[in-house]
């Protein structure tokens, strides 16, 4: 097993590149390969072999906690949002926030759903604290790893139970989330099946386009320094920044905690944003002509490839009943969202974008987004983020449901 991270860092790049070279190849057969499967896709599911197989331990390593989540992920934020367009990102209208709220509702009735169906057909899969556990992961499911962690203590719930639904959550949401990509380069079909309206979208992508084309140029060293300097410097801002205001936000605001303000990271992602879209008003976007939301993306790549290098796939065969019980749960989470998005007729990035960030959250929400185009990476986050406000009291609701229908309370 590879222990060092430098060499882990050296086969995730080499696997990038290997994966961009062969998917730019005019070889018949990956031209039809690829024309099947994403390269996001396999950036995202090799890494996860790598770990699954035991050639590296993603769960000890350092690339995704602290270096791509904390450094990579608000990095790639600031570029990519450095050369949006915010009035065409609002223009993508409410139904964004309305099919947001839609999935975060879907997972607390599929959860109530999920815990009624097991209990008739296989009661020891919620036997016992299964209910905790489950209101732990709904804290992640709706909001993220802190309120998870808070729905943990909230409920007590036992460091085995918490462990094993911990696994549930990477398992089952990680594989909803390469669905989410898989799709993603077939959403135009989609939406054309569907008779959804997609001018917002395909609006913001033409003046992207348009914007990048006129200012486009061969970059050159001091434009790479500034793309660098800006983005990086704009991560130690906000993580200069998010300490003292987490500390102190903590220390003297009353509902701080069940928001999740406490948290550096929620200030982090959020100040990332904001740094990013204050630029965008000023001289800065026009480096996007020398490759900001390239760098970006590249970024965001080594972020997907990390997030995959923590999914353990043998892991789903350890507790069958509970991964069955993930899966019959997000599963009518996906229902309810899609039977949403018919009625409301919004374009499948919504249903995507709306699912993905309330189960992955803001750091794999951009992620999602950016499958469908790099401007809408923005998105995700912003709406990645609003699921650190809600999801604790979402999920402590949801915990309170089913402690009362497991007799606990």
């Amino acid at each position: 097993m590879i222990g060092n991270d430098i060499v882990i860092l050296g086969l995730i790049a080499a696997t990038l590149a290997a994966v961009f070279w062969s998917a730019s190849s005019p070889q018949p057969a990956l031209k039809k390969f690829y024309s099947l499967v994403p390269p996001l896709l396999l950036c995202y599911l090799i890494p996860g072999l790598y770990n699954s197989f035991g050639l590296i331990d993603g769960a000890d390593s350092k690339l995704y906690n602290p270096v791509a989540s904390r450094v990579l992920l608000p990095a790639a934020l600031v570029l990519l949002t450095l050369t949006i367009d915010l009035k065409a990102i609002l223009r993508l209208g409410p139904k964004v926030v309305l099919m947001y709220f839609g999935a975060s509702l879907s997972v607390m009735a599929g959860g109530v759903l999920a815990f009624l169906l097991f209990r008739a057909v296989h009661p020891e899969t919620v036997a016992g604290d299964t209910w905790a556990g489950m209101a732990a992961l709904a804290g992640s499911w709706i909001g993220g790893g802190a309120n998870m962690l808070a729905m943990k203590e909230v409920f007590q719930v036992n460091a085995t139970t918490f462990g094993q639904f911990a696994v549930v959550d990477v398992g089952v949401g990680y594989v909803w989330m390469a669905v989410l990509i898989f799709l993603a380069a077939r959403a135009p079909a989609i939406d054309a099946r569907s008779g959804a309206d997609t001018s917002a979208i395909e609006g913001l992508k033409a003046k992207l386009a348009a914007f990048k084309a006129e200012h486009s140029r061969i970059a050159s060293l001091t434009d790479l320094m500034l793309i660098v300097g800006i983005a990086f410097g704009a991560v130690g801002l906000a993580h200069a920044l998010a300490a003292p205001l987490s500390a102190w936000f903590g220390a003297n605001v009353t509902w701080a905690k069940t928001v999740s303000l406490h948290e550096p990271f929620v200030w982090v992602v959020m100040l990332s944003t904001l740094f990013g879209l204050a630029l965008s008003f000023t001289r800065a976007r026009r480096l996007e002509g020398a490759g900001a939301s390239n760098l970006g993306q590249l970024l965001l790549y080594f972020l997907i490839a990390c997030i995959g290098m923590q999914m353990d796939i043998f892991a789903l065969l350890d507790r069958p009943w509970l991964f069955l019980l993930g899966i019959v749960w997000i599963a009518i989470h996906i229902v309810l969202l899609w039977l949403l998005g018919r009625a409301l007729r919004v374009p499948f990035f919504y249903f995507a974008i709306g699912s993905q960030s309330n189960i992955g959250g803001p750091a794999s929400a951009p992620v999602v987004a950016s499958a469908f185009h790099p401007a809408l990476a923005p998105v995700g986050a912003l709406l990645g983020a609003l699921g650190y406000a809600t999801g604790t009291g979402l999920a402590y609701l949801l915990g309170v449901i089913l402690k009362s229908l497991a007799g606990a309370g």
